[in-house]
């Protein structure tokens, strides 16, 4: 599933031709993805103008004239593609619609914005603008690690007493959106503490230095342009480069980078955990 990275990899490739330009046609090809869409969703699309597009955790969310923000998650498998951006953005011509293209924005500019979505575990939704914080996906997040409510302090606190593996802790969204499986294991990494460490038995010192960790791996991930491992791809198309970059994810016996130790792999609460058993403790 696409991380913070990534949503914001494709959100600014969605900037140059979306935001401040009319949707001159919306098209809706199916009733539902994940769940069933809005009521006339494609008519309360057509003709409003994207006043801003803007991310919130794992989620894309565009602010239309007329009262109503777009939010759109990507799910498993789902890709926003642009195609024949009049601003040169984008070098590829509308390609031909395919099986999976379930949601098409028509911009008045030219561009052409599609949502393909295989396994259709995607979502969209609409709700009034302004009360963005009262929506069920979003009431319960946590700070965005990238601002400024996320600092050593806070993360501090909130993980004082936690009897949870501190992995867990940091994909709990509650505690800090948008972070997902591969840069939580690549922090840890870097912060040397090991994923199956209790966030209550980490030292004060130890939890603050995590936060600028989460920031540079995140900062450097979307300067590559996210991860590609199976279905991303950013809004030209193109894949991200940050796996290149990876110190332990999906890197299960090779050589640890620092000590040369082979990289471990073990499953917590169903999800892999990569990690260095000599680096990290």
């Amino acid at each position: 599933m696409p991380e913070l990275p990534e949503v914001e990899t494709v959100r600014r490739g969605l900037l140059p031709a979306m935001e401040g330009q009319r949707i001159a046609l919306a098209e809706v090809r199916r009733p539902d993805l994940r769940w069933p869409f809005p009521e006339r969703m494609a008519e309360r699309l057509t003709g409003k103008v994207v006043e801003r597009l803007w991310r919130r955790s794992k989620y894309i969310l565009m602010e239309l004239s007329g009262g109503e923000t777009l939010l759109m998650h990507l799910g498993m498998s789902g890709r926003v593609l642009v195609s024949g951006d009049p601003l040169g953005q984008f070098e590829y011509e509308h390609p031909a619609a395919e099986k999976h293209d379930h949601v098409v924005l028509h911009m008045e500019n030219g561009a052409r914005i599609t949502f393909n979505d295989p396994r259709r575990f995607g979502a969209m939704d609409l709700l009034v603008t302004g009360q963005e914080d009262a929506h069920p996906l979003l009431a319960s997040l946590g700070p965005e690690p990238l601002g400024n409510s996320f600092d050593e302090s806070y993360l501090v606190d909130r993980l004082r007493g936690r009897n949870t593996p501190i992995k867990s802790a940091l994909l709990d969204q509650r505690v800090v959106a948008g972070l997902g499986n591969i840069y939580v294991c690549e922090a840890l990494f870097r912060a040397g503490i090991s994923p199956m460490r209790k966030a209550a038995r980490i030292s004060p010192q130890r939890i603050a230095s995590l936060v600028p960790i989460i920031r540079a791996v995140l900062a450097e991930a979307i300067a590559a342009g996210g991860s590609s491992l199976r279905d991303y791809r950013r809004a030209d198309g193109e894949l991200g480069y940050f796996q290149h970059s990876f110190d332990v994810y999906g890197r299960e016996g090779e050589a640890c980078r620092t000590c040369g130790a082979p990289v471990l792999r073990m499953v917590q609460s169903g999800r892999s955990s990569f990690y260095c058993g000599a680096c990290q403790r």
